[in-house]
């Protein structure tokens, strides 16, 4: 990553949903206990099979469909209620399961500063890879653009409030992974706020 590009523009509605993401609605999540109280953001990583990309199985996953028969792996994780907001593929498509302003179940056991259940006060961003797999630069820019969107909205998720899966459940959790360049998130967004 060497030139610094600016961001896709992405606008949020009144109901939490991106205008410009693939809407995939998910039945996993729930009301969040504070809905004023989204002050976190989550940087996951997944691919499905491990190691793969493209493909409908993250679509299938948050949706509660996967098929256990498509690949051995699923057999393992097909039952599995979880979401994430969104997903950044390799392209940078963004896809957005959950609004918002709703509790998505992306972060499982954790804590963050003496809070415990992340779930409730984060918003939870998934980017197709593997914690070895470098990144694209289509999903820094997306990822950038998206959290200067949800930072405008939601102003207590400052640069400091974004975290990766592996800072809120160390030890049960390696994601995004050393592949992540956060030095490079952080210069896109610094270049963006200027």
């Amino acid at each position: 990553m060497t030139q610094l590009a600016l961001q896709p523009h992405f606008a949020i509605d009144a109901a939490g949903w991106c205008l410009q993401a693939r809407r995939v609605p998910s039945p996993h999540h729930n009301e969040r206990t504070a809905p004023d109280d989204i002050s976190l953001l989550v940087v996951h990583g997944i691919s499905l099979p491990p190691g793969e990309f493209g493909g409908p199985f993250i679509d299938d996953l948050f949706m509660g469909r996967l098929d256990p028969d498509a690949h051995p792996y699923f057999a393992a994780i097909h039952q599995l209620r979880v979401s994430a907001h969104c997903l950044i593929r390799r392209d940078g498509e963004l896809v957005q399961y959950v609004p918002f302003g709703a509790r998505a179940w992306h972060a499982g056991v954790s804590s963050w500063q003496g809070r415990e259940a992340c779930n409730d006060f984060s918003i939870g961003i998934e980017l197709e890879g593997t914690d070895e797999t470098p990144y694209t630069e289509a999903q820094y820019r997306a990822l950038a653009g998206l959290t200067r969107a949800i930072s405008g909205r939601y102003p207590a998720i400052t640069h400091e409030k974004i975290v990766g899966h592996c800072d809120i459940a160390p030890g049960r959790k390696t994601d995004p992974g050393a592949s992540f360049q956060w030095e490079y998130l952080s210069q896109l967004l610094n270049l963006e706020s200027k």
